[in-house]
């Protein structure tokens, strides 16, 4: 399938706000220096699925080869895999099919999928950074039933997360924001996005004077459960179609 330049802009373009906005979430809740906070893995998982896909998107966007980000999303896919097993241990199979971990596993697994098929003989090349060109035409791996399960997989998490309010339950869990034990939705709701502390620095902040209010402002756009929602939905929607695209 001949799939128009314009269309792979666009994506790719999406693909790159998504990369910089986790980049953002991180930098703002500084989740590399304080222990205690939540969801570091997933803010990063959606930095490296953004920065992967404008390179499958765009070859000309590529950052690592092929065999890379192999290694990379076969360790993300691993350690979701565990983070679902501890999530849903003792609650059944509904519950790990509906567990806050389960789209990210799907989400890093079909990366893997992705870039071995990329990898694979049936693509032409080296191996090293051949995108959507690479792939179309058919060329998935050998393994056109495996695509068709995860774009599968893929629309119904992104139909599942599209009919979940943001906000609400703590499901869109947002880098920097501090656990709150599950049933506590309004709890959860009012609690907002936090820069995680110590108590002395926390202190400490209560007599500095306030931030610029844009500064404020951009702070809990970026770490709000909406803009976790959003990026998580445009990644499903991506990775969706160019599956769909190389089946």
């Amino acid at each position: 399938m001949s799939t128009p330049a314009w269309i792979l802009g666009i994506f790719a373009a999406v693909m790159l706000l998504v990369a910089e906005v986790s980049a953002g979430q991180l930098v703002l809740a500084r989740a590399w220096t304080r222990r205690g906070g939540t969801n570091t893995d997933i803010a990063v998982s959606h930095l490296l699925i953004g920065i992967a896909m404008t390179g499958i998107l765009v070859p000309g966007l590529s950052t690592l080869p092929n065999a890379v980000w192999e290694v990379v999303f076969a360790v993300m896919t691993a350690w979701f895999a565990w983070c679902l097993r501890r999530e849903s241990r003792g609650r059944g199979a509904a519950a790990v099919a509906g567990g806050h971990y389960a789209p990210h596993l799907v989400h890093n697994a079909a990366m893997l999928y992705i870039f071995a098929a990329l990898a694979g003989p049936s693509v032409s090349g080296t191996g090293g950074m051949s995108g959507m060109s690479g792939m179309a035409g058919g060329s998935s791996g050998g393994m056109p039933a495996l695509a068709l399960i995860f774009a599968l997989l893929l629309i119904a998490f992104t139909i599942h997360d599209l009919d979940r309010p943001a906000g609400v339950d703590g499901y869109f869990y947002v880098v920097g924001r501090r656990s709150v034990p599950a049933g506590s939705a309004l709890a959860a709701a009012a609690a907002g996005p936090v820069a995680l502390r110590q108590p002395a620095q926390a202190d400490a902040a209560e007599t500095a004077p306030r931030a610029d209010p844009a500064a404020h402002t951009a702070e809990r756009l970026l770490l709000s459960p909406a803009v976790a929602k959003g990026c998580q939905v445009a990644i499903g929607v991506a990775m969706a179609f160019i599956l769909i695209v190389v089946i």
